[in-house]
């Protein structure tokens, strides 16, 4: 938030510390309803993982992905089946509150599993523009979430938000644009030091149906780009099983160590 000038009058200061607050809550109850996005319960996605370098130069790899909702805690597990990265896996589940999501990964290398601590979440992801910590999912707590402005973005009305963190983050702050329609982000400015290092857009939503016949918002295509190197990421969602039951012991460590 902006803060007040020295020379501004007492009812000057009273009225904008008034806007702020309203704003605080007003960006809160945005992020708020983000947070309870309809997510399904199960989905198995076949994903293209696009890297590219600054000289606009194309690596593909090919990821299968597991996820489940569970007592609003989600839990992802991503089978590298082809590419530089053929043959890992990584597991992910979300814990409650501010604790830290559990990552485990399995690199073939060293025909094992390992946890992934705390003090790598500024490290790549297996090469790619996202650290460890870009995966992990932040409680709506964890920031605070100041409403800027309702503006058109890549073609989406939407809701302008800055989010500053009050728990650790590799980033000074972000400012997130979210659509009014579907209340899903399309657009994130990742910042330090006041200087915008990455982006993350949404390329595309679809609806999708799952096998209980409910339809939910999914972002098919989104790049992160890193504004320091002039790499990027791109997800592609292939095809898409919603809704269709999974067996619990695909989240497991275990599941990573055997494939099966």
């Amino acid at each position: 938030m902006n803060k007040l000038t020295r020379t501004a009058t007492i009812t000057c200061a009273l009225l904008l510390t008034a806007v702020s607050a309203f704003a605080d809550k007003k960006g809160y109850d945005i992020m708020k309803q983000v947070a309870d996005f309809k997510k399904p319960k199960f989905s198995h996605t076949a994903v293209q993982m696009r890297l590219t370098d600054k000289n606009g130069n194309n690596e593909d790899w090919y990821v299968e992905e597991y996820g489940k909702e569970e007592n609003d805690l989600g839990s992802v597990v991503m089978i590298f089946q082809k590419g530089a990265k053929k043959g890992t896996r990584f597991l992910q589940c979300e814990n409650k509150g501010t604790q830290p999501d559990d990552k485990f990964i399995y690199l073939p290398s060293l025909k094992q599993s390992r946890r992934v601590n705390s003090s790598e979440g500024s490290k790549s992801f297996l090469g790619t523009d996202a650290t460890y910590d870009d995966l992990s999912t932040r409680d709506v707590e964890e920031d605070e979430h100041t409403f800027m402005a309702e503006v058109q973005k890549n073609g989406y009305s939407c809701y302008k938000i800055r989010e500053d963190p009050k728990t650790k983050s590799q980033y000074d702050y972000r400012i997130t644009w979210i659509d009014k329609n579907t209340m899903y982000p399309i657009y994130t400015e990742m910042y330090i030091k006041g200087k915008l290092v990455k982006t993350l857009t949404v390329n595309s939503i679809q609806k999708k149906t799952g096998v209980t016949g409910i339809t939910y918002d999914v972002p098919m295509s989104t790049t992160l780009k890193d504004l320091t190197t002039g790499h990027s990421t791109t997800i592609n969602v292939g095809t898409m099983e919603i809704d269709k039951a999974i067996p619990a012991h695909v989240f497991t460590q275990q599941f990573l160590n055997t494939g099966k």
